[in-house]
């Protein structure tokens, strides 16, 4: 039997995403898990040494083996690439109505230091608000869609 996860609860570690980590949602319970790329090298490591670890580290790294071992259990979330916040950002600007705001954060996204940009811009722009409107409906559709995909229930 499946767990019914909180959108909200999705969304928040979907936008805590980073390189370092890859996070689970176990499907039994509804709880999300990160695990570290150095626990699944030392998961997979047949020769690992148990006892060199803190009681916290053994728990990540039996979590990471039964994700390993176990797959059904778990379902990866979204990556931040899969995520890709610099899509949304394109999309938000193509979705203005007003031409030189439009324009404007379509430039302020060409090149390096293009999410500071757009952000400065936003405010400068006053959508600032709009764009967090955006942006939190694209997450929520994003996690709906990650829940439909892998056949949990979910609640707003």
């Amino acid at each position: 039997m499946s767990a019914k996860v909180k959108l909200r609860d999705l969304i928040d570690e979907m936008e805590m995403q980073s390189e370092e980590f890859e996070a689970f949602l176990t499907k039994e319970t509804g709880k999300v898990v990160l695990i570290s790329s150095g626990t699944f090298l030392a998961a997979e490591d047949e020769d690992f040494d148990r006892d060199r670890l803190a009681d916290w580290e053994l728990e990540e790294v039996d979590t990471a083996i039964d994700i390993l071992e176990n797959d059904h259990k778990y379902a990866e979330l979204p990556s931040e690439y899969e995520i890709n916040e610099y899509n949304m950002m394109e999309r938000f600007c193509f979705s203005l109505e007003d031409d030189a705001i439009q324009s404007a954060l379509l430039n302020a996204i060409q090149g390096r230091g293009a999410f500071r940009r757009f952000k400065d811009q936003i405010i400068t722009l006053g959508v600032r608000d709009e764009w967090f409107e955006f942006r939190d409906d694209c997450y929520k559709q994003i996690a709906i869609d990650f829940c439909e995909r892998v056949e949990i229930d979910y609640e707003e």
